[in-house]
């Protein structure tokens, strides 16, 4: 018998370490399961990260709708020109936004629309509305 090959008090030499040994063993077999296991989780790492940059950037987007819901009621309850009360909506709002702005009584309210694009059937349509009072109505007897 060769040295490399020999056994030792009737076993091969990976027998003859006791628990050591075994587990020399164990960790043959199980070669490759860490690969294995990293390989599942990484691409659920991946679509769980790009799933939370999706939120955080519909959350932003949402915050820009209601401020520029908001810029435009100010700019409209001063009685600024339409076209400067879309113009103020429009720098505040997201890119791609629709802005409404109507009068009703002595409020002026302001409508936001935005879509925030995403994967499959996560596309939304972010909206914000907000009204102000006309100043032209304060004071007024009605």
């Amino acid at each position: 018998m060769r040295s490399s090959e020999g056994t030792r008090e009737g076993g091969p030499r990976w027998r003859r370490a006791g628990r050591a040994g075994e587990c020399a063993r164990f960790r043959i077999r199980d070669r490759g399961a860490v690969t294995a296991e990293a390989a599942m989780a990484v691409p659920v790492l991946v679509a769980f990260v790009l799933a939370l940059v999706w939120a955080l950037v519909a959350a932003s987007d949402q915050i820009r709708c209601v401020d520029a819901a908001r810029a435009g009621a100010r700019a409209a309850a001063r009685s600024e020109p339409e076209a400067a009360v879309l113009a103020a909506a429009r720098e505040a709002a997201p890119g791609g936004a629709q802005v409404a702005v109507e009068r009703s009584g002595g409020l002026w309210r302001v409508r936001v629309r935005s879509p925030a694009p995403g994967p499959g059937g996560l596309a939304l349509t972010l909206s914000a509305e907000a009204a102000a009072l006309a100043e032209d109505t304060v004071g007024v007897d009605t």
